[in-house]
């Protein structure tokens, strides 16, 4: 498994879904490589405000899902991108029950990011999953994102000026 952080969180221009972008940490690992997963709204929504530190005035699914673990005294020691089946990526909770037993859980990796945003539980991907969807980064000379990652951050930053957390109250 290699440690990966979130690298950004965009829109993708052509199919207009948000796209999250995972690199390796240790960035010798990846070879400069990402891997993109195409997620929904109300999980980028959910990420976006967890990594930004907004707290929404009623819990959303993923604050929920959190206090629940916290208060049966569990707790997500890491979040696994497993592998990528059809298209699909699978993803692993892997938490610490209250007894200190291993616990694995089969869910999203969009969720289990969400979570582990929230929990500051470290993320690791499959090193097959790096070699099967890692695409190599792009950047001009200086550093600098080039003009079409300038363009899918300011489609996103568009979007996230029109999103209210109270959209997702419920």
């Amino acid at each position: 498994m290699i440690h990966v952080q979130i690298a950004s969180l965009s829109v993708d221009s052509t199919s207009n879904q948000p796209v999250i972008l995972l690199r390796p940490t240790d960035d010798e690992s990846g070879g400069g490589r990402l891997v993109p997963i195409w997620i929904g709204q109300t999980e980028a929504t959910a990420i976006l405000l967890a990594l930004q530190g907004i707290e929404p005035p009623r819990p959303m699914t993923h604050d929920l899902l959190r206090t629940v673990i916290d208060d049966l005294g569990a707790a997500i020691t890491r979040v696994e991108v497993t592998r990528i089946e059809g298209g699909t990526f699978y993803a692993t909770l892997v938490l610490s029950a209250a007894d200190g037993s291993p616990v694995e859980i089969d869910a999203r990796p969009s969720d289990s990011i969400a979570l582990a945003v929230r929990t500051g539980a470290p993320i690791y991907l499959a090193e097959e999953v790096l070699a099967e969807a890692g695409v190599v980064e792009v950047v001009r000379e200086d550093g600098e994102p080039g003009e079409a990652e300038e363009a899918e951050i300011e489609r996103f930053r568009e979007f996230l000026e029109d999103v209210d957390p109270s959209d997702f109250q419920g």
